[in-house]
């Protein structure tokens, strides 16, 4: 199993900045991408940010500009720096990996908070 642990995420005001962390820790053989989705109330879970093992990155049309994801390959670990928030950012961040092509694995999820 493959476990991911999130972090960084809490109430901050709009154009304030945040950063997300996530840690992948278990039976990890090859990963293919990490990335970041985000849902919010009454809505379905998009893409925020992903980076492939290559370094790679695609972004979300509304954040792009304004948010930045990036790797450690040694600690298995993904950021999202997370600038100019908006309101509508607020949303509960999903951490997730790809490996093997097709091992999907998810964290617990961080509220991201931003209030006007």
């Amino acid at each position: 199993q493959v476990q991911l642990v999130e972090s960084g995420g809490g109430l901050v005001q709009a154009g304030g900045s945040l950063r997300l962390s996530c840690a992948a820790s278990g039976s990890i053989f090859r990963i293919n991408s990490m990335g970041w989705y985000r849902q919010a109330p009454g809505k379905q879970r998009e893409l925020v940010a992903g980076i492939t093992t290559r370094g790679s990155t695609n972004y979300a049309d509304s954040v792009k500009g304004r948010f930045t994801i990036s790797r450690d390959i040694a600690k298995n670990t993904v950021y999202l720096q997370m600038s100019s928030l908006k309101s509508e950012d607020t949303a509960v961040y999903y951490c997730n990996l790809l490996q093997l092509a097709a091992l999907d694995y998810w964290g617990q999820g961080t509220q991201v908070t931003v209030s006007s």
